[in-house]
């Protein structure tokens, strides 16, 4: 046990879906995942005090979120307590700046800011694995914002591997407004073809820093799924890829976020591109090499 900590700041990051591939059904009822994931400079924020009772007790700046068992900030605690035995309790301040229902693990992220918190907050002192065990089995993707930057995730998830990227990327991201709901994305899956996407291009420009062959490596076998339940959906992509300032554009997760790879130097004009569709919330974006990540006490993003 280490010493505990009074308050604890944390950034949770969101994530980009470059490369998604659905092998198949599981006997558990999760589906079986080829997916490479990166982490962008967009941010929850997370305040965590700890307290001598029992309770877990969050708030947030979304009303429409559940601040109990029903929000994965609560059962990632419950879970760190019930896999440490420890008794003490906490108070959970969240502050959304990531767009809930777009794709971008803001919940899975702040799950992790959680486990990373708590375990300073309650002065656990568990390694980097043990916090990843606990990951696994609170969502599929937390596990993957404990280390955060680029990696390549299997199984449902929350096998992890991480890529040396070489250089760092900018993107440009257009959150309609409304959501789509994962259960919902997946159900529309239908009948998996024979076939299957290689991540064989995305990774080959990852680790050469081609933004050219990254963008034609992007890809997302959700993205039909999806489009069927939204149909606007598919005419963003396609006019986002229409404005020819991309060097590829792809739906993140289950949408409904659309991102486009940004070419060097042109960031900005990408940026103006995209909100000059008029298609909802546009975010520009850069790849960073972390995960979530403990702020030096009591700071906050501004």
């Amino acid at each position: 046990m280490k010493t505990p900590c009074s308050l604890i700041a944390v950034r949770c990051p969101a994530k980009l879906n470059l490369f998604l591939e659905v092998l198949g059904r599981r006997a558990d009822g999760y589906h079986e995942l080829d997916t490479v994931m990166q982490a962008v400079d967009l941010y929850d924020e997370l305040l965590v005090t700890p307290l001598d009772g029992e309770g877990v007790w969050l708030s947030c700046s979304e009303p429409s979120l559940p601040t109990d068992e029903g929000n994965v900030v609560v059962r990632a605690a419950l879970a760190l307590r019930e896999r440490t035995g420890c008794r003490r309790g906490a108070r959970v301040a969240l502050t959304k700046r990531i767009p809930m229902q777009a794709g971008l693990g803001g919940g899975s992220s702040d799950a992790a800011g959680t486990l990373v918190g708590l375990n300073a907050a309650w002065g656990l002192g568990l390694t980097a694995r043990e916090l990843c065990e606990v990951a696994a089995a609170v969502g599929s993707d937390v596990a993957f914002f404990l280390g955060g930057g680029t990696a390549r995730c299997t199984g449902r998830g929350e096998r992890v591997e991480p890529l040396d990227v070489k250089g760092g990327f900018h993107y440009v991201l257009v959150c309609p407004p409304f959501g789509v709901s994962t259960r919902e994305a997946y159900g529309r899956l239908g009948a998996l073809t024979s076939g299957r996407a290689s991540a064989s291009i995305l990774l080959g420009s990852l680790a050469a820093g081609s933004i050219e062959e990254a963008g034609l490596g992007l890809f997302n076998r959700l993205e039909d799924a999806t489009f069927a339940l939204r149909p606007e959906l598919r005419a963003v992509k396609e006019r986002m890829a229409h404005t020819g300032v991309f060097a590829g554009v792809c739906m993140t997760g289950s949408g409904s976020g659309i991102f486009g790879l940004c070419r060097p130097d042109e960031w900005e004009r990408s940026r103006e591109a995209a909100a000059g569709l008029r298609a909802g919330r546009v975010f520009a974006v850069r790849s960073i090499l972390r995960g979530v990540e403990r702020r030096p006490e009591g700071r906050t993003t501004k």
